[in-house]
């Protein structure tokens, strides 16, 4: 009897981050230009470090620079969430960590879908950073309630896409044609739409209370509102994007600018003004603008543990205190300063970083360890002072919160900065998701002890073999 054969979720996956980003180029066409700078930057970059390529070669992490991408979606109910994550796990792709942006000012929480596996991240590392708007923190509750009408009305996912996402869950995955039409189908949640589904009154109130809310309420569906490409030198795509017609905003969020690069740093193009209308009482049709989508660039460095991000959050922190980076730029230069400053104190070199237990790393055997026996019971230190095995930091591939809340304030403006009791409720995520979310700080602990034991088992067997 022959067993139905699906086509994997990474190649679903690898499809729709294609569909997605030929989508989005036409519809930004400063998008495009932010990907030939960034492949032009990375092929400089890969050029010029060849010890950056080999590295990259070695780990079989090469290829997925150039393929990597992230987008970001606002979702406006439960249902939505629910369904969403559905969706996701057809290409492979599963909720990691809980952010709470409240803190920051902006009123959503979210998770990251992405792929968790270290074959599934190589072949293909797409996420989506997917927040949750919080209605609870509307504090007009007339608003507030006209708002959930509003959302509870509307249906963001094809039939096509329910049906497949239902199909794939009961016969454990797709075929060739089922995965092609599902890429289709799901495209069209993230498709952006020029007409509104509220009046310009409803409009203005709900860009009152925040432009955010005003961008998940008024539309029929959640467009993608950016896709970012992985760069290697994120300062260089900076200082570049004005050669190219391209507004950088005033600083790049994150840490600052190392030899050991660390958690994530990103920068971005200002949030485009598009022409988009409105219907009126009557029926008819009004002009207006809508300001959402951006371009976004960023660079990855070496997952930090939880006492590597206590001290992350710390030094920025301290830096803050002495300069909050202004939307305008007025007072860039004296942020980056301060920036610089405050992270003196974590160290900046791997063997430092490693020692103090500050990152999370990778272990694999040397060329001597290749040809080598050791005892199963022997210490990674001590497998590493005898040259037998070495140490790769391993990828940071989550989000940050801080850093999230900057591009979307840098994109809103000053004036749209307001304050919101920041109310963190990952309860209360979990159960409109309909799953726990992945711990990362577990997850990447997994994964360097996973890479030890391979290690010493690799050792302990040729000692055997003897």
């Amino acid at each position: 009897m022959l067993t139905k054969s699906y086509v994997s979720s990474c190649t679903i996956r690898s499809a729709f981050s294609a569909a997605m980003s030929a989508m989005y180029r036409t519809e930004v066409h400063a998008y495009g230009t932010l990907m030939d700078i960034v492949a032009k930057v990375n092929a400089a970059t890969l050029a010029a470090d060849p010890v950056l390529r080999h590295r990259l070669e070695e780990t079989n992490s090469l290829e997925r620079v150039s393929e990597e991408r992230h987008g970001a979606i606002r979702l406006g109910t439960a249902a939505e969430l629910a369904m969403m994550r559905r969706v996701f796990a057809v290409m492979g792709m599963f909720p990691v960590g809980y952010y709470d942006l409240s803190e920051a000012g902006v009123p959503v929480h979210s998770t990251a879908f992405r792929p968790v596996g270290d074959v599934a991240l190589k072949r293909n590392p797409f996420r989506v950073f997917t927040s949750l708007l919080r209605l609870d923190l509307i504090a007009d509750e007339e608003l507030r309630a006209e708002a959930d009408a509003i959302l509870q009305k509307r249906q963001i996912f094809t039939a096509g896409a329910i049906e497949l996402t239902e199909k794939a869950e009961r016969q454990g995955g797709l075929g060739d044609d089922d995965a092609e039409h599902f890429v289709a189908e799901v495209l069209e949640t993230f498709r952006w739409h020029d007409q509104a589904n509220v009046g310009l009154a409803m409009y203005g109130r709900l860009h009152d209370a925040h432009r955010l809310i005003a961008d998940v309420v008024s539309f029929k569906g959640p467009h993608i509102n950016h896709l970012t490409p992985r760069t290697l030198d994120i300062d260089e795509v900076q200082r570049l994007m004005p050669e190219y017609g391209i507004a950088p905003k005033a600083v790049v969020e994150g840490p600052p600018s190392r030899r050991c690069a660390i958690l994530l740093r990103q920068t971005s193009f200002k949030a485009l003004e598009e022409a988009v209308s409105f219907r009126d009482a009557s029926g008819h049709w009004q002009e207006g603008t809508h300001t959402a989508r951006f371009g976004e660039i960023e660079s990855r460095g070496i997952a930090l543990t939880p006492k590597g991000r206590a001290l992350y959050d710390k030094l920025l922190t301290d830096s803050r205190k002495v300069v909050r980076p202004a939307a305008d730029g007025s007072n860039a230069a004296a942020y980056e300063k301060a920036l610089v400053d405050a992270f003196v104190l974590f160290p900046d070199s791997w063997a430092e970083i490693r020692a103090q237990g500050l990152g999370y790393f990778r272990y694999s055997l040397t060329e001597k360890g290749e040809s080598a026996v050791a005892s199963a019971d022997a210490s990674i230190e001590q497998l590493l002072l005898d040259g037998l095995v070495c140490f790769d930091a391993i990828v940071y591939e989550d989000f940050l919160p801080v850093s999230a809340a900057g591009i979307f304030q840098s994109n809103l403006g000053d004036e749209a900065t307001q304050e919101f009791t920041a109310s963190p409720n990952q309860q209360r995520f979990e159960r409109d998701l309909g799953t726990p979310v992945l711990n990362e700080f577990d997850h990447y602990a997994g994964i360097e002890a996973q890479s030890i034991a391979e290690c010493r088992a690799r050792l302990s067997a040729a000692q055997a073999a003897e």
